[in-house]
């Protein structure tokens, strides 16, 4: 080889890479062409079968709740599954839909219901924050989604989705989607559509909100809870500025409006107003709804229901039981910082009740302190024992057999064998006295417990369960001795309502809340037309109605003496103080209280039922009454009313006027007696006798206080 010439170089393979690189491009291009056409043939032929159709908007109108009307037939509330009010766009504020748009879909009016370009930012942002931050649905396609579909977040789910809203433009102008939306769209805390949501968050119509208000609920439907102003004031200010710099950003709001919007207070609705009135009473009825109708009736037929609720009543009887609540609470942290303990740190609950005597008809319900901290109705749904203010049931039965209120028990020591080891009961009273022999008025006046369980063993247990069973108490009741002091559990409703027959001249009436129901063509389903069961003759009624004036006028219950009109009433404490119970009534008006822990407890030393319930009870039926004319309990014929001495034999030293059916009163008077009296021989002042042998004594202790 000549040195001028060099060998050839080995020649380097070809290079392929490039040509299998366009034919892999090629193939997955035809692949994916293949796959959005199949998609696309789908989407158009077979995935429109199994969609609902668009044309339901046309006639679409959302669930129809029940209404609720007080006893003024005014309405009072609604109940359904989504607390919504229809508004039209018109009457939806400029502000408020720029905002809703510039939030949730800023290219709205030049879309055909699915936005590439909005897609493809979303995609853009969610890679850049390397989480989702930004969604591709538009306004249609949320829509869409909330009026046909479920909302999982399945792909099968989104092109169903993007169909639906393609169909939803061709069919209907922009405007009317926007309504649609703004109506049924979700803000939190129950509120679907702007209407609701202006008034839940700002206690106003939508048409009178501001810039800044209009800015923050548009700034809800992302992440209500996350961005809710009542619980999270900070975030949702936070939203609110992103909404307002959106609008900003769009063209549908200067930058200088934006800022004043955005410094703008929250201006929510205050706490005490988010609280409404009636949520117990409410709650009451909707079960009964629910017993009677069923819930898919309730809350989606449009039924219309009239209650028995003043809201009058109602809102004073919230009112007192929280102020008395509260001024328990204070004495009872006072006492603990007096006596060196721990701070008190549970708050006593408690329940009122009223109701109309000669109807039934419940006025007011209150279950507990605060519906929203605890649904628990206290006054139809927990049995307490009721203590002493159980006792008319003993008297009742005592009238019943012979005796009146000037009978005579000896309220001495006694004791009875009980249990299988014949462990002895020795009944006491509040006050740890004995007074001797007294007349049973005095006895119910001072809530003696010795006396009333010797009433109790000489009238016979079953007569007084009788008794109540007649005045509508359907509890479980212990036959023993011990439930002439109150030892079975009642509840509030239970006992107001049988208490509320003495008014009635012995007539009972069921409880009501509902005077009838209309479905949604106006025909009616149910009504409730009081009808009373006779318990007690008019004459018995009113001499033991006569004998609860004296718990007022000179027993336990004197504070309610404050009211200043006559009252008939009795106190009930059990043992430890850990229920307090006041059952009064006038003429006009029954009301019961009690108050206690949900899990029993003292509710402190003295803490009585007439230092704890009658003050509740006096400041309610002060405002109840108010205005109506004083009214004093009428006494049917057949019924005396003579002066007697509370002290049998000691010569009139304190003679009171007692009510007796004609021809049992008393021969030997304090003084003159009515007109229309006639003498007669009284059982009278025969003495109680000795226990009648081994009787079941109580379950829970002896201790009893007034």
């Amino acid at each position: 080889m000549p040195p001028h010439r060099r060998a050839k170089p080995p020649a380097r393979p070809r290079r392929r890479w490039p040509r299998r690189l366009l034919v892999a491009s090629a193939i997955i291009l035809f692949l994916a062409t293949l796959g959005v056409g199949v998609s696309a043939i789908w989407a158009v032929t077979v995935l429109p079968r199994s969609l609902p159709s668009v044309t339901a908007l046309e006639t679409f109108e959302p669930s129809r709740g029940t209404k609720v009307f007080d006893d003024n037939d005014e309405p009072v509330t609604e109940f359904h599954v989504e607390r919504r009010i229809f508004t039209p766009l018109a009457q939806i504020p400029r502000a408020l839909k720029d905002a809703i748009i510039a939030t949730e879909d800023a290219r709205f009016y030049s879309h055909y219901g699915v936005d590439p370009v909005g897609v493809a930012r979303a995609i853009y942002q969610n890679f850049r924050h390397g989480r989702i931050v930004e969604g591709g649905s538009t306004i249609t396609q949320q829509l869409a989604k909330v009026l046909f579909l479920t909302p999982d977040k399945s792909l099968d789910r989104k092109l169903k989705e993007a169909v639906l809203a393609v169909e939803l433009e061709r069919r209907y102008p922009k405007d009317r989607l926007l309504e649609m939306y703004l109506n049924q769209i979700y803000f939190g805390h129950g509120a679907f559509g702007v209407e609701a949501a202006a008034r839940t968050y700002f206690g106003k119509p939508v048409g009178e909100l501001t810039l800044a208000e209009c800015a923050l609920l548009a700034g809800l439907p992302k992440a209500p809870s996350t961005y809710s102003p009542f619980d999270r004031a900070e975030a949702a200010k936070r939203r609110r500025g992103t909404v307002l710099a959106r609008m900003v950003e769009v063209g549908t709001l200067k930058g200088e409006e934006a800022r004043r919007a955005g410094a703008a207070e929250l201006r929510l609705v205050p706490p005490e107003r988010r609280r409404t009135t009636g949520q117990y009473y409410l709650e009451y009825v909707q079960q009964l709804l629910e017993q009677e109708f069923g819930a898919d009736l309730v809350f989606k037929g449009g039924l219309q229901v009239y209650t028995t609720l003043s809201p009058t009543m109602q809102l004073r009887a919230e009112q007192t039981l929280r102020e008395g609540l509260r001024a328990l609470e204070t004495r009872r942290a006072k006492a603990a910082e007096k006596a060196g303990a721990a701070p008190v740190t549970d708050r006593p609950e408690g329940a009122l009740l009223a109701l109309d005597p000669h109807t039934g008809y419940i006025r007011a319900m209150v279950g507990g302190y605060d519906f929203f901290k605890s649904e628990f109705n206290r006054a139809v749904q927990a049995r307490r024992q009721p203590g002493s203010a159980f006792k008319p049931f003993v008297y009742i039965a005592a009238l019943e057999s012979g005796l009146t209120p000037a009978s005579v028990v000896d309220d001495s020591p006694v004791e009875y064998a009980v249990g299988p080891k014949g462990k002895p009961w020795k009944p006491d009273n509040y006050d740890r006295k004995f007074r001797g022999p007294i007349t049973f008025q005095q006895a119910l006046e001072d809530s003696v417990n010795v006396a009333a369980v010797k009433v109790q063993e000489r009238v016979g247990i079953r007569r007084t369960l009788d008794v109540a069973r007649r005045l509508g108490v359907e509890s479980p009741l212990s036959e023993n001795l011990s439930i002439a002091l109150g030892s079975s559990d009642l509840t509030l409703l239970e006992l107001t309502s049988a208490y509320g027959a003495l008014p009635n001249q012995g007539t009972w009436m069921r409880p009501t809340a509902i005077r009838y129901v209309l479905d949604a063509q106006g025909k009616l389903l149910e009504e409730n037309v009081p009808e009373g069961k006779p318990a007690l003759s008019p004459e018995l009624a009113y001499v033991i109605t006569h004998m609860l004036k004296g718990t007022v006028e000179r027993g336990t219950g004197v504070a309610a003496k404050a009211l200043g009109r006559p009252v008939a009433a009795k106190t009930g404490t059990t043992n430890d103080y850990s229920n307090a119970w006041f059952v009064g009534f006038t003429p006009q008006l029954v009301t019961g209280v009690w108050v206690g822990y949900d899990r029993p407890k003292s509710l402190g030393r003295d803490e009585t039922g007439s230092r704890v319930a009658v003050p509740i009870w006096t400041a309610f039926m002060a405002s109840a009454l108010e205005g109506t004319p004083v009214q004093d309990f009428p006494v049917p014929e057949g019924v005396v009313l003579v002066p007697v001495d509370l002290h049998p034999g000691e010569g009139c030293t304190r003679p009171v006027l007692m009510a007796f059916l004609t021809g049992s009163e008393p021969r030997s008077l304090c003084g003159p007696a009515r007109s229309g009296t006639t003498a007669g021989s009284p059982p009278g002042a025969a003495a109680v006798p000795a226990a009648l042998g081994p009787l079941e004594g109580p379950r829970d202790g002896s201790r009893r206080s007034p």
